[in-house]
């Protein structure tokens, strides 16, 4: 069932020229309001939707039919440890209202989006942001205007229980009977050209009856449910976990892609929404942001079986390893890991993200005991965020959501301990030494990129440490501390800022995005201020470069930036692909290394290796070496630009850099995890960081390419 949209709904209000009295189009004909035109300027009313930003799926206002008391019946168990509410009340979904990293990032991306000196006639980019991370109040239509101000503490919730338990596949041969999927003309998430649904950047369908759906078919519940087997797919995740620009991917000479589109778009600020890239493509075609989805559907793991578990490369079935703890428990949870009803379990993102259990999903007394519970934690690697999120609240400088628990905060320190859990089974760590020379191998023990998520400010590096027979320091590659650059908080305070010593001489593994000398010169010509900083001299605070002196580079230059809602194009991208991650359907999804080369160059047809090797030199003196792997959530020089780059000039939103530089100063800096180490004598035996010696069963060496 799918209702057809009124031409009378979603009217555009423009005014011509501005302050004067207005004139309506219809939404669908609208205006992009990406760019000011030097020629033909359209302001559009703070409280619009623009529809360089409009995507398929279900609009605001269609379905939101949202309450907020699931924990009466999904609370209060013999074991919170699993049950749907505290884990869900732990975990970023339920506060990703309340990070002030993501405030701080949608301010920049609202002072980019229009070229304009007034505060009053920017703005836009937030309704992408606002999408995924507050979707309750984006269908209530709360993202009029986009820069978040109509949120209140009623929606600081984040991603709901409802919405995720309202979601239905868009793809059209997918459906679930008895639902009826809100999504109208012309803002269908599915193509029949590409022949499934658009799964990323919040291109959602919500089911309009109010029926809850889930994985079950049995569930005994006082609301309507209904059984639907999308809650178990990948699929599912890359709702929001597959993020693209559509303003860039329209207007960009690239598409803001690493390969161009195959159904294009207009590239005309005046198209119709139907001819727009997102209209046009799948969401991984255009505006790389990130792309995790991607590169697991690019991976072979998402149609590995568990149960067929021992058959994977010994390396990847590691004690304490990812895959390994999901196999058991899977395995600890039924005696099969498949699903109780039959359905086979393969290692989809729920497998690893929401792993199976025994326990009740309800505090009812007839609620059954399920052994294949998924557990509703959604544990990633945000280590660090949750110590934002209580500082904020404790400094009453929380964007949203003050009226936290402790009940919430004990949970978040939970979750803190999960993901410490997660980032420390995410890779396996080996390192041999031999003649003149230690060679460190990294293997990637998941199923996307390591690391993988939004690439602003998030890297992983290796740190060696080089001692003598006195255990005194020769040398250190790697190195993470001062650097002379003293910054106040908001009490005025001094702290000494702490980051990568030399990322000149680092092994970092991170993507740089960046814009392309001809966009830069696009988006002056379109209004763009030639000062726009690109970034900041991480000692001095002056810019590195503007966007007037990428516009006179040469052809064929790219700069940089952490303007996410400006960037069209990956600069570096030195990731660790995951197991079988196939040249082909990353280069589709535009979620190749950069440079292509990388991780043994495969053919067309081939697969990338799922791990790193890098050769160091011994120095002189040295007998012993410490290798560590270090990850780190947000670095110093992202909170610089986030600070240095908000103008101030926002009502709702100026005070979001300065905000949280000091949260970032005052809990630690987002200091690094360490992942993994091993210490190694110089004499030559091959160590690993699970324990394993030269007994291991997948011995390798830079001469014979790796395990099997």
């Amino acid at each position: 069932m799918r209702p057809i949209m009124k031409l009378t709904e979603g009217l555009v209000v423009i005014r011509w020229p501005p302050g004067t009295g207005a004139f309506i189009l219809p939404r669908y004909k609208g205006f992009s309001t990406l760019f000011l035109l030097a020629a033909s300027v359209a302001v559009f009313a703070a409280t619009t939707v623009p529809p360089a930003i409009e995507q398929p799926g279900t609009q605001p206002t269609e379905v939101n039919n949202f309450s907020s008391n699931c924990d009466s019946c999904h609370a209060g168990t013999d074991n919170p440890a699993y049950e749907p509410s505290f884990g869900w009340h732990g975990g970023m979904m339920s506060h990703a209202m309340r990070d002030g990293l993501f405030w701080a990032t949608v301010a920049i991306a609202e002072q980019d989006f229009l070229p304009s000196a007034d505060p009053a006639e920017r703005g836009g980019a937030g309704d992408l942001c606002l999408r995924c991370h507050g979707p309750g109040g984006w269908l209530g239509g709360l993202s009029e205007p986009t820069d978040g101000s109509m949120y209140t503490n009623n929606e600081a919730r984040g991603v709901e229980c409802e919405f995720c338990h309202l979601l239905v596949n868009p793809d059209e041969g997918l459906s679930v009977p008895d639902t009826i999927e809100v999504q109208n003309s012309p803002y269908l998430a599915y193509d029949s050209v590409f022949g499934e649904g658009y799964y990323g950047s919040g291109q959602y369908v919500l089911n309009g009856n109010g029926t809850r759906l889930g994985p079950y078919s049995d569930a005994d519940a006082n609301h309507p449910h209904l059984q639907s087997i999308f809650f178990r797919q990948g699929e599912f995740c890359g709702t929001c976990h597959d993020v693209s620009n559509p303003a860039v991917g329209d207007l960009a000479h690239n598409n803001g892609a690493q390969v161009a589109p195959a159904g294009g778009s207009s590239g005309d600020l005046n198209s119709a929404l139907p001819e727009k890239a997102q209209f046009l493509n799948p969401p991984s075609a255009y505006g790389i942001v990130e792309r995790t989805f991607s590169e697991w559907k690019a991976g072979a793991l998402g149609e590995w079986m568990v149960n067929d578990f021992a058959s994977l490369p010994t390396e990847l079935q590691t004690e304490g390893g990812a895959l390994e703890i999901a196999f058991h428990r899977a395995y600890d949870a039924r005696s099969n890991a498949d699903y109780v009803d039959g359905t086979p379990r393969t290692f989809t993102c729920q497998t690893c993200h929401m792993a199976a259990s025994t326990g009740v999903g309800c505090n009812k007394k007839s609620s059954p005991v399920r052994q294949d519970l998924p557990r509703h934690d959604q544990t990633g690697g945000g280590y660090w965020i949750p110590e934002v999120v209580a500082y904020q609240k404790a400094r009453n400088t929380l964007r949203l959501g003050d009226d936290l628990t402790q009940d919430q905060i004990d949970a978040m320190q939970a979750a803190k301990i999960r993901s410490a859990g997660h980032l420390a089974s995410a890779a396996l760590l080996g390192a041999t030494a031999g003649g003149n020379e230690v060679v460190v191998r990294v293997t990637n023990l998941t199923g996307h990129k390591l690391i993988s998520g939004y690439p602003e400010g998030r890297r992983m590096w290796l740190n060696l440490e080089w001692t003598n027979n006195s255990q005194a320091v020769v040398k250190e590659h790697g190195a993470y501390g001062t650097i002379g650059r003293i910054v106040d908080d908001l009490d005025g305070v001094s702290h000494q800022v702490e980051t990568i010593i030399d990322p000149g001489s680092t092994t970092v593994y991170e993507a740089q995005v960046g814009l392309t000398q001809q966009w830069a010169q696009q988006l002056i010509g379109l209004g763009y201020d030639r000062n726009i900083a690109l970034g900041y001299d991480r000692s001095t605070d002056l810019p590195t470069h503007t966007l007037g002196e990428l516009a006179d580079a040469a052809s064929g230059t790219s700069y940089h930036s952490f303007h996410f809602a400006l960037n069209n194009t990956v600069i570096s991208d030195n990731r660790i692909p995951p197991f079988g991650f196939d040249r082909d359907e990353a280069e589709a999804r535009n979620a190749l290394p950069v440079p292509i080369s990388r991780y043994g160059n495969p053919a067309p047809g081939e697969a990338y290796e799922h791990w790193d090797e890098i050769n160091f030199a011994i120095p002189s003196g040295a007998t012993q070496v410490t290798v560590r792997l270090l990850y780190q959530q947000t670095s110093w020089e992202y909170i610089q630009f986030l600070w240095l780059a908000n103008d101030g000039a926002s009502p709702f939103l100026g005070n979001e850099g300065i905000n949280m530089l000091d949260a970032w100063l005052n809990t630690g800096m987002s200091s690094p995890f360490e992942m993994a180490t091993v210490t190694i004598p110089l004499a030559g035996e091959e160590i690993f960081s699970d324990g394993f010696d030269s007994g291991h069963t997948c011995s390798w060496t830079s001469a014979t390419g790796g395990c099997p």
